[in-house]
């Protein structure tokens, strides 16, 4: 993994994001995304990897793999807010040439 060139991916990503008009955010490496609840925010001490799901002092019962998803999303969403400050996912970007309008003769002509 370490020669997989990550860093170079990370960058891509990066720029490509900018040029399309959207939101990048990198979450930090030692974010606690499946220890920390998706409900109350509580974060378990410590867990061994082979425990795949856990239940929250809160009650909630979570598999470790959809929790730390539901908490990276959140996470990378973190820092965009709309006119009223609360938080929202990214606008509509601009389509690309490829994908504007239509092809000739695709649209229906109305007749039977």
């Amino acid at each position: 993994v370490h020669d997989a060139g990550w860093s170079q991916f990370v960058s891509m990503l990066e720029y490509k994001a900018a040029r399309y008009g959207r939101h990048f955010a990198k979450i930090d490496r030692w974010f606690p995304s499946s220890k920390l609840c998706s409900e109350c925010g509580a974060v378990a001490e410590s867990m061994p990897l082979a425990v795949r799901s856990w239940t929250c002092p809160c009650g909630v019962v979570l598999d470790r793999d959809i929790n730390a998803a539901i908490n990276i999303l959140a996470a990378g969403r973190a820092d965009r807010l709309n006119a009223c400050g609360a938080q929202v996912s990214p606008g509509p970007a601009p389509a690309q040439r490829e994908e504007a309008g239509s092809l000739r003769g695709a649209a229906w002509s109305g007749t039977g």
